[in-house]
């Protein structure tokens, strides 16, 4: 039984940076920043094809603590600079193709993101909000049950960002 996109709850979550609008925006679509602090903390980033436009691509490859690599892509479907960025999230593998996560075969293979971007006296107020593409009810459990784990995750992920910024002063 397949999760119904109505009662499919959304994943969010809201920070505020420290930067003027159109810096974040660069850190968010610019190959030098994203290696700099996109991905889980602790890991390095590879960025391997970046084409932040609709119908482009960011694929990169995760180096992981423990030696490992993991591989993601982003598909862009739609970017209005300097306010949102829409894009499907998937694992995939060396060469672009969407694969299951590594860590679980009821993880979702698409998950779209939209983020936005709101400029507030200087500050940046990011918002960024997930959802399942095309999941079964067992993977949209799945998705739900790890928001606890993925804020976490995001919050590290989001302070790398804050630390890549206040270099950009």
């Amino acid at each position: 039984m397949a999760a119904s996109d109505t009662t499919a709850r959304e994943f969010t979550v809201t920070r505020i940076f420290n930067a003027p609008r159109d810096v974040v925006w660069k850190a968010w679509t610019e190959r030098d920043a994203l290696e700099e602090w996109w991905g889980p903390k602790g890991c390095a980033i590879e960025v391997e094809q970046l084409d932040v436009s609709p119908g482009g691509t960011f694929h990169y490859a995760m180096e992981m603590k423990e030696g490992c690599k993991w591989w993601g892509i982003f598909h862009y479907e739609e970017v209005v600079k300097p306010e949102r960025i829409v894009f499907v999230n998937s694992f995939s593998n060396e060469a672009g193709e969407i694969t299951r996560a590594p860590f679980s075969d009821n993880w979702p293979k698409e998950i779209r993101n939209v983020v936005t971007f709101h400029e507030e006296g200087g500050k940046t107020r990011l918002e960024l909000r997930g959802r399942p593409v095309n999941v079964s009810a067992e993977e949209q459990a799945m998705f739900e049950g790890m928001f606890g784990s993925m804020n976490q995750g995001f919050g590290g992920t989001f302070d790398q960002l804050d630390d890549y910024l206040a270099t950009q002063k």
